[in-house]
């Protein structure tokens, strides 16, 4: 099971991935994520934000793991949510993605969070 040394999900209501927000960067605001733990010495002058679950793919790989592994292939992307954030994860629910198609944020016990490809959503 993952365990984050971060805060990743919003424990309320529907799931979402949560970013700091700088607040010091009044004409951006600025979003890292994943969110900044409170320790951390930056954590003063960022704010906790829910992130879009849903998002565009930016870029992709398909990774195909040798025979001897017994792993199938897995799509590795980037993922641009609103906010503007970019967040990089599998990509899952497809064969094949494209740039411009749509995927949704989700937990996922091994990695913290997958995106699950939206049906009949692209761009």
């Amino acid at each position: 099971m993952f365990v984050a040394p971060y805060p990743l999900w919003r424990s309320d209501r529907e799931p979402a991935l949560l970013a700091s927000r700088d607040t010091r960067d009044h004409a951006a605001g600025a979003l890292s994520f994943p969110a900044l733990p409170d320790a951390s010495p930056l954590a003063a002058h960022h704010t906790t934000v829910a992130l879009p679950s849903v998002g565009e793919v930016y870029s992709f790989t398909v990774i195909h793991p040798g025979a001897r592994s017994g792993l199938q292939p897995c799509a590795l992307g980037y993922v641009d949510l609103d906010g503007p954030v970019r967040i990089f994860g599998r990509l899952q629910g497809k064969a094949r993605p494209a740039i411009g198609d749509r995927y949704r944020a989700v937990p996922d016990e091994q990695f913290g969070y997958v995106f699950q490809a939206v049906e009949g959503a692209s761009s």
